[in-house]
């Protein structure tokens, strides 16, 4: 009993970790923008966050500088595919590389340099006492509870709410809404930030609540599969929840398989989530998929109102 509460209380610690990233792209893409760049700004949150948290040790402090981080790198990548137009791909993949190098490279002051600082497990009242569920779900930290609230709310707002529906609009075909009078460019500066501030937040669950310590490259590739949940989960995220929630468990179970099987090397556990990624994304696409998709149709089609 106590190998499956271990099991299951990591897999949503790990799966939360990718989740903020997971839903922060999930409304960038909703609002036609798409960002390859989630691994170097989850990063960029990273190392922000553990520096702040080293030469201040204010937590509070600490979770300000990450979301600054993840605005101002949301306010480049804005500037540079909403008002210059530029190729999404392409600015997506080099702030993948600036956010890697520059990460690495500010960081090397706090490499090594324990912070003593984190968001620790906080049990809950009452539920923390239930067996089993509540040493999984109520024995967690801060940033985990937060998500038990945004998971829920971001769908009520992407699918009940008239803002949702501008911002699904938005992603098929802001010509509609510029017609209408909405600021199409507005909207997007904003999601992309919005989006930013959520990926930034991932690379602080990593840095400041899983672990408690700076090393380059630490985020390990969870960007890509934040990436790659957001086409798997046809970008709603209750469906996006419960794929990071297969993977935090297969990530998990490596870990553990490690101890029972040790012959086996551990690079091949470590393997084991981004294969699932693989296999789910080629799931989600190409043949395996109905004909339909839930893609945004002006996904990476940067706008331009005289055009219309």
């Amino acid at each position: 009993m106590d190998l499956i509460i271990s099991l299951f209380s990591g897999a949503i610690v790990y799966a939360v970790s990718v989740m903020y990233a997971g839903i922060g792209e999930t409304f960038t893409e909703r609002a036609g923008i798409m960002n390859l760049g989630v691994e170097g700004i989850m990063l960029m949150g990273a190392v922000s966050g553990y520096i702040a948290a080293v030469h201040t040790q204010n937590l509070f402090l600490s979770f300000l500088v990450v979301l600054l981080t993840g605005a101002l790198l949301g306010l480049v990548f804005a500037f540079l595919t909403v008002t210059l137009q530029s190729d999404q791909t392409v600015c997506g993949m080099a702030m993948l590389v600036f956010g890697t190098g520059l990460s690495g490279f500010i960081g090397k002051g706090v490499a090594g340099v324990a912070a003593n600082l984190k968001f620790g497990t906080i049990k809950l009242p009452l539920l923390s006492q239930i067996p089993v569920l509540g040493e999984i779900f109520f024995q967690q930290n801060l940033l985990v509870y937060a998500m038990y609230f945004i998971v829920p709310i971001s769908t009520f707002y992407i699918y009940k709410t008239r803002y949702g529906l501008k911002l699904r609009a938005l992603g098929e075909n802001p010509a509609v809404l510029d017609a209408a009078g909405e600021n199409v460019f507005a909207m997007r500066y904003g999601y992309v930030i919005f989006g930013c501030m959520m990926i930034s937040i991932s690379g602080a669950c990593v840095s400041l609540a899983n672990t408690n310590f700076w090393s380059s490259g630490m985020t390990a590739g969870k960007g890509w599969i934040a990436f790659a949940l957001v086409a798997f989960s046809s970008w709603n995220p209750v469906i996006l929840t419960a794929g990071a929630l297969l993977f935090g468990f297969i990530s998990c179970l490596g870990s553990n398989l490690q101890i029972y099987l040790p012959q086996v090397p551990t690079e091949i556990y470590s393997m084991l989530p981004y294969i699932a990624t693989v296999v789910a994304f080629i799931l989600s696409t190409g043949n395996f998929r109905k004909k339909h998709t839930a893609e945004p149709a002006a996904l990476a089609k940067p706008y331009d109102r005289e055009s219309r």
